[in-house]
């Protein structure tokens, strides 16, 4: 059961599964009051991001 939980945190970790939920936490902890852009505006401008800015990456 602890390897399991292990691969599931390692899987989401690794396609980012959980960087809208660090969005917001970091934005509440450091930006109080700023309301969080949408999940999905929030996917979308980091595509963008990375399409625009393609830096090293595997694919």
């Amino acid at each position: 059961m602890r390897a399991g939980h292990a691969v599931r945190w390692y899987t989401t970790a690794l396609l980012g599964d959980r960087d809208y939920d660090r969005y917001v936490a970091h934005l509440a902890r450091v930006h109080p009051g700023t309301a969080p852009v949408s999940e999905r505006a929030y996917w979308r401008e980091r595509h963008a991001e990375q399409d625009a800015h393609p830096g090293a990456r595997c694919c």
